[in-house]
């Protein structure tokens, strides 16, 4: 019956990529529309997008008046065009510049279930993008403004064309022209997005292709004078506007300061030893991880497959880079996802031969899937406890149960290995819906973590928010510099001490001060003879930091 209807379902090129498409924004959406702005990679994206608007540069990046010379453009030109699209005139809305990264967690899903099409047919291939656009890594990263989602969309549309290429050089697919622009402008489209990640990624799987054949005659046809002046004529442009603008000062910084500064070290507090990636792979994977085990003895016995060999030569050499580079996030690896859903799609509907091998995947999987979904519930409900309302701990009530839902049908298979599929569509199903509870319901409720937004709020409500064009500004702020206030109250905003908030408050400009602030302060207010009231105070933790935060907002009593 079930597999009759999903059939029916993914009948044709084009259903089962949208089918994945649909899941994946049906399990980032809610997020993406209601949590408050996060720091502080997210603020720093949205504000250089913000900026680009509201300055007309389109070749600079700038966060206030710093250069950011770290990626490329292609993101902030993406979250511009959607934000003059959606949200035309409020630039200082996060949701508008969350679309960007929506958009490239369903493009991620529906190129992966695309290119597993070829190799797993149309049901398999539905099956691929459904783990990818519900597992917890993407459907986290598209409801965050930034790099991560739109570069996982492009990297994967490139090697999904790279499959569908290599397929036909094997005598199982058909691959024209057309395949192969889809690969070279995923390629372009992923340097323009975040540099020498797509590249990297596609150049190792060519290597491991050809070096695992012997032999790669199917390279010669892959449209080389075409594809690389395709390539040029999109990141060339941007490269030489940005290099003449900034006297070639963006290269030495990406290149100098970011890339390479991440592979000499761990940076920025990031670093972390060899294996990181892969023991977080079962809980990043949620709720699909419980085939995870199934599908790399899959992987290993079935490596002179088509597709399987693709998906681990897209796999392993760019996992191995990411596991020696010292500076480890956990969304670094998520291009490469894509064949991991891949080999977790296969393992679905391919039991093992072997019982005994078979049994003890299963039994490793279900204990990943209980530890992942014990661990998400757990957080949610300490989360609630700790920081929330009872309004919190409803959401959090809800979240473990469908978290746990999703956690029990991962231990399906254990007592009926026969019924994989079915557990996991409604794994998939679950974990989306507990997700969506998580971070549409309970983050949003927990108010001590929202300390811009709340900081932002209270000076509207006092009426000394400069944007109402009555109060004077910029606003200063003195010992609270989180991006996130600066994206809610302009690039304008000035991040300062307390002796400076005191000359704002003598400009007639309002200031919001942190308590470690407070005395010099009150100290300068009084040495200048400026008069001060206080307008609101805002208590919370900066979870940025790990450490409590209390803002105190004062209006001028000068006349300005």
């Amino acid at each position: 019956m079930l597999d009759s209807l999903l059939e029916r379902w993914t009948r044709g090129g084009w259903r089962g990529p949208a089918l994945a498409a649909l899941l994946a924004l049906l399990a980032a959406l809610p997020g993406a529309l209601l949590m408050p702005t996060l720091d502080r990679d997210e603020a720093r994206f949205a504000e250089a997008s913000a900026q680009m608007i509201e300055t007309h540069d389109v070749v600079t990046i700038r966060f206030q008046d710093q250069p950011r010379y770290k990626k490329p453009v292609g993101i902030h030109w993406i979250q511009a065009a959607l934000v003059s699209a959606f949200s035309p005139g409020q630039v200082h809305h996060i949701w508008a510049y969350r679309l960007a990264s929506l958009l490239g967690a369903m493009g991620a899903a529906a190129a992966c279930a695309w290119g597993a099409q070829v190799f797993l047919g149309p049901r398999g291939g539905f099956l691929a993008g459904a783990v990818l656009g519900a597992s917890l890594l993407l459907s986290t990263e598209a409801m965050i403004a930034k790099t991560d989602a739109v570069l996982c969309a492009f990297v994967t549309l490139m090697m999904a064309a790279l499959g569908r290429i290599y397929a036909s050089s094997k005598g199982e697919a058909v691959a024209g022209k057309g395949t192969k622009a889809l690969f070279w402008l995923g390629l372009a489209l992923a340097i323009l997005v975040k540099g020498p990640i797509g590249p990297m990624v596609a150049i190792l799987s060519i290597a491991a292709l050809w070096i695992w054949d012997r032999r790669a005659p199917w390279l010669a046809h892959l449209g080389w004078t075409w594809g690389t002046a395709l390539v040029l004529l999109i990141v060339g442009p941007w490269a030489m506007a940005v290099t003449v603008a900034t006297d070639g000062a963006f290269w030495s910084g990406a290149v100098m300061g970011d890339m390479l500064s991440k592979l000499g070290s761990g940076q920025e507090s990031h670093g972390a030893p060899p294996g990181l990636h892969t023991l977080l792979a079962p809980l990043l994977l949620f709720p699909a991880g419980f085939l995870l085990p199934a599908a790399l003895v899959l992987g290993w016995r079935r490596r002179a497959e088509t597709g399987v060999r693709f998906a681990l030569c897209w796999l392993a050499p760019s996992l191995l880079v990411f596991e020696l580079t010292p500076t480890k996030l956990p969304h670094y690896p998520l291009p490469l996802y894509g064949a991991l859903a891949m080999l977790i799609a296969a393992a679905a509907e391919a039991p093992p031969v072997d019982v005994r091998t078979g049994r003890i995947s299963r039994i490793v999987g279900a204990g990943l899937q209980a530890v992942a979904a014990v661990a998400l519930a757990g957080a949610g409900l300490w989360a609630a406890s700790r920081y929330g309302s009872e309004v919190s701990l409803v959401w959090a009530i809800l979240a473990a149960v469908l978290i746990g839902g999703a956690g029990l049908a991962g231990l399906a298979p254990l007592m009926a290995p026969t019924r994989t599929l079915a557990a996991l569509l409604a794994a998939l199903g679950l974990g989306a819906l507990g997700h969506d509870a998580l971070t549409g319901g309970l983050a949003p409720s927990l108010k001590p973590l929202w300390v811009s937004q709340r900081a932002a709020e209270a000076l509207a409500a006092a009426g000394i928010d400069p944007r109402n064009g009555v109060t004077p500004g910029p606003v200063a702020v003195a010992g609270y510099a989180e991006p996130s206030l600066v994206f809610l109250l302009g690039a304008r905003t000035e991040l300062t001490d307390g002796p400076a908030a005191a000359d704002a408050i003598a400009d007639g400009r309002p200031a919001i001060v942190e308590a470690r602030e407070q005395g010099a302060f009150l100290a300068a207010l009084k040495a200048e003879g400026a008069r001060a009231a206080l307008a609101g105070e805002v208590k919370g933790l900066n979870y940025s930091k790990g450490k409590p935060v209390d803002l105190y907002l004062y209006r001028s009593l000068e006349r300005p």
